[in-house]
């Protein structure tokens, strides 16, 4: 990855001629302000790559951060550069110096420091370009870092869902006060193997699954009550593995003094906010519960190319 175009100029053109990449970037923390600030001046070293939006929940201890940058291509077509691999990497290492997984709690599920990044194509990218990525980042991280990566969707030679990762390494059963997360309380050895680096994990680092596919939006909907078993009954019959809305997964999460449904949107085109608000009031007025307006946790594909372009343009960062 030793492409570096040489004028500002050229750089601009190449931008706005370019296809675009976005890599969603999720970390085990957001109550450590010092950390965060040493994770997004990693992400400032190159001014090509733009964080476009940032989303930082203390009840959850989880930040997310979406980069877009441009990509390269030689002769042929292939993609041989984008300033994003190298920004992802920066924000990893500067995530595992400063986060100690075992000292972590919080109410959302993780497996790792740095625990999940997917890729994504934006404007006139491809799948493969973002498959390109994910696998490029996965084995960087693995190899400086010692990580376990597991790869998922277009980045697994066969597709593997990420669910299904999470659910073979027991993302989703909480280990602490009956409704949170905390530390590494599983064994040193992994019960499945990761498809790159050790099969041993490091309690401080935890594990990082490394992904690529169409955007997926985040959508989560507060139900105004504290009992998490009916909030995930509620949860289940909403997700389509429960029956409810087709290419929906959710989770029932404690935030705050309510429950949020925390809602993966895979197809957001074809089952939007809307339907999974309606489904989530209409299943709970059953159990006599109130409802808040759901919110989205990122921008659509569109506004983030349209933001992208607008603070590449004036330099912002």
């Amino acid at each position: 990855m030793d492409f570096n175009p040489s004028h500002n100029n050229d750089k601009k053109k190449m931008v706005n001629q370019s296809m675009l990449l976005s890599c969603k970037l999720y970390i085990s923390e957001t109550r450590n302000a010092e950390a965060l600030d040493s994770i997004e001046r990693a992400a400032k070293q190159d001014p090509e790559t733009i964080i476009v939006n940032k989303f930082k929940d203390h009840d959850y201890n989880r930040a997310g951060y979406t980069l877009v940058s441009y990509v390269v291509h030689d002769s042929i077509g292939c993609p041989i550069y984008t300033p994003l691999h190298q920004t992802v990497l920066a924000m990893a290492g500067a995530a595992y110096e400063a986060i100690n997984l075992e000292s972590h709690s919080g109410a959302h599920p993780r497996l790792g420091v740095v625990d999940d990044i997917v890729c994504h194509p934006l404007a006139r990218a491809s799948m493969e370009e973002a498959s390109w990525l994910a696998k490029s980042i996965a084995s960087d991280i693995t190899n400086r870092f010692q990580v376990p990566v597991y790869l998922y969707a277009a980045a697994h030679p066969t597709g593997k869902a990420l669910e299904t990762i999470r659910r073979e390494l027991g993302y989703y059963q909480p280990n602490f006060m009956g409704n949170q997360w905390a530390g590494w309380a599983r064994p040193k050895t992994l019960p499945e193997k990761p498809d790159l680096g050790p099969e041993t994990v490091s309690p401080t680092r935890g594990t990082v699954t490394i992904g690529a596919r169409p955007w997926v939006a985040t959508y989560n909907v507060p139900i105004l009550t504290n009992d998490v078993s009916v909030a995930k009954r509620i949860a289940f019959m909403v997700s389509a593995r429960g029956g409810g809305l087709p290419t929906v997964q959710t989770m029932a999460l404690f935030h705050e003094e309510t429950i949020e449904i925390a809602c993966m949107l895979l197809e957001p085109n074809k089952i939007g906010a809307d339907r999974v608000q309606n489904h989530v009031e209409m299943l709970a007025a059953q159990e006599g519960l109130d409802v808040e307006k759901g919110y989205f946790t990122d921008l659509s594909p569109e506004m983030i190319t349209e933001k992208y372009m607008e603070l590449i343009s004036s330099g912002e960062k």
